[in-house]
């Protein structure tokens, strides 16, 4: 079983302390999103979990538990997100410079190929401007340079639940053409830095040459952590184009304290807010009672 810890929320961030206990414990319990009431239970030991996938914005707070899983028996990598974006559109997200170093630390001490770094999603609008992009994700690659192999990139959806403001000002719509010129400028400067770009379920630019279609959940990295075959399946419960397999994800919607305004994850500063005051760290469930 492959554990997704998570693409709901930034367990590393800000749920690090009871993940450690869940692993302590050896199970936790995680919720159905689609139903309330169905709870699954899942033992956790190396035996039964072949690999942790881990999700975040900023794993600080984790990185000081690493020696315990570690010596738990644990195999696992980052799926790290470093995009280039002001507090207007990651509104708590710690500084970037300090995120940088985050992120080469990470990559020294459990080593590059478990850190994949994630520019995404790539937002466009008047002072995103595609020279923008071209020039911070020159810095970036040139930050983190022999510290990462692969970069995985995504457009922005437009969700319907996203504010006003934010689709008619900050989140533009993005052209096939657009993400086509984006892509091939990233994939060029990407290879100057040894640094392989990859897009996650963007069949736009699949087509450029040299991008390899992402999985997040990645059987061949997962393979060469683990060294032996995994038997897992694809995933088809991901959106079309995902080249994922199987996992399971412990995370919960709406805990999330990034403050992104881009976030599938999210629907209110006040909801997150009120899940934040019923989680408890020593609880089986990230959120609420069974």
């Amino acid at each position: 079983m492959i554990l997704s810890a998570s693409r709901r929320t930034d367990i590393p961030s800000y749920y690090s302390e009871w993940f450690m206990n869940r692993l302590q414990e050896g199970y936790v319990l995680t919720r159905n999103p689609m139903n309330y009431h169905q709870i699954r239970n899942i033992e956790l030991n190396p035996e039964n979990i072949e690999c942790i996938v881990f999700w975040t914005k900023d794993p600080l707070n984790l990185m000081k538990y690493l020696p315990q899983i570690d010596n738990m028996g644990y195999q696992y990598y980052f799926q790290y997100t470093l995009t280039p974006y002001g507090k207007q559109i990651e509104r708590h997200i710690r500084e970037k410079k300090e995120l940088v170093t985050t992120f080469q630390e990470l990559s020294h001490r459990i080593g590059r190929e478990r850190v994949v770094w994630r520019y995404d999603p790539i937002i466009i609008n008047r002072e995103l401007t595609f020279q923008y992009h071209i020039e911070c994700f020159e810095n970036l690659c040139r930050e983190l340079q022999g510290d990462t192999k692969v970069c995985e990139i995504s457009f922005c959806d437009i969700y319907k639940k996203l504010s006003k403001e934010v689709k008619e000002s900050v989140i533009l719509p993005t052209s096939e053409l657009q993400m086509q010129q984006i892509t091939r400028e990233l994939v060029a400067i990407g290879r100057k830095y040894d640094i392989e770009l990859r897009a996650c379920c963007e069949k736009e630019v699949l087509m450029e040459e040299g991008v390899r279609p992402a999985a997040c959940i990645d059987r061949e990295l997962i393979e060469s952590i683990c060294g032996h075959p995994i038997l897992a399946k694809s995933d088809g419960n991901q959106r079309e184009g995902c080249t994922c397999i199987q996992s399971v994800d412990i995370g919960v919607y709406n805990t999330c304290m990034h403050g992104c305004v881009y976030c599938y994850a999210n629907h209110s500063d006040k909801s997150i807010l009120q899940n934040s005051l019923r989680h408890d760290p020593k609880a089986p469930l990230l959120l609420g009672e069974e």
